[in-house]
């Protein structure tokens, strides 16, 4: 893909779920297990008179963890929501229905990986959150940064956020990793974690989400933000599996743009 085309979202597909409303486990989870959580973890928690109270907001940030995604929601100032594996939700049985309970008492939404129409699904679930007048959280770099670096941001966030209008709140996520390492089955209590929220990003100056060249500095923006909130050493590359033949590596020389 070049700089110039439409990109395709992220591979994931959209559950039948309506968005519009908020269930009982999620009230539980926002008022019962989050306080529960910040007594036990104890986050430091700095810029977060930056985030919007109201309307839609994209929570872009760092990825060092698996457990990014329930510090983000568990610990942010008004309710965030992000998209989780369907499978977390389809489990049969005690564990399948604690699982469930779980990831919906965090804000997960549910979806399935797939490609094409799929991803374009999964789009338009984004869509209706934020058009909710809710926020959603995601991961500029695509997955997590397993060295602790922060790599360059794929395009998908700013297309979402020039399409919607929606302001980006850079976040930095410090210690994370340190919380809950690569290979670990539960968290630590120690060390406590920080998050920082900078402030919103107003990217609509860049241009059209169609633009290929505003797509990528918006993108850059971002970053840098959230640069300037974690501290990380730059990789100054994507995140990317190493190719395994030599049409994949072929792939990642080329210019072509991350999604």
């Amino acid at each position: 893909m070049t700089e110039h085309q439409t990109p395709q979202p992220s591979s994931v597909e959209a559950s039948s779920d309506d968005v519009s409303g908020v269930g009982f486990t999620y009230v539980i989870g926002r008022w019962v297990v989050a306080p529960l959580a910040r007594l036990i973890y104890r986050p430091r928690i700095e810029g977060a008179q930056h985030m919007p109270r109201k309307g839609p907001v994209i929570l872009a940030s760092n990825h060092l963890s698996f457990i990014d995604s329930f510090v983000i929601p568990m610990f942010a100032p008004r309710p965030v929501y992000f998209l989780a594996k369907s499978s977390y939700f389809d489990g049969k049985g005690i564990a399948g229905w604690i699982s469930r309970q779980f990831f919906t008492a965090i804000g997960a939404t549910p979806v399935q990986r797939g490609a094409g129409q799929a991803a374009l699904d999964a789009l338009d679930q984004q869509r209706r959150i934020l058009e909710s007048g809710r926020a959603i959280a995601l991961y500029p770099e695509g997955t997590r940064s397993l060295d602790g670096r922060l790599y360059k941001g794929r395009t998908g966030v700013a297309f979402l956020a020039l399409e919607s209008g929606a302001r980006v709140v850079p976040v930095g996520l410090i210690g994370t990793n340190d919380a809950m390492p690569v290979g670990a089955k539960w968290p630590r209590f120690r060390p406590r974690v920080t998050i920082r929220y900078g402030e919103p990003l107003d990217l609509s100056h860049h241009g059209p989400a169609s633009s290929g060249r505003a797509r990528r500095a918006a993108t850059d923006e971002i970053m840098a933000a959230i640069h300037a909130l974690s501290g990380q050493e730059l990789a100054g590359a994507y995140n990317e599996a190493p190719a395994q033949n030599p049409v994949e590596r072929l792939k990642q020389v080329l210019p072509h743009e991350r999604r």
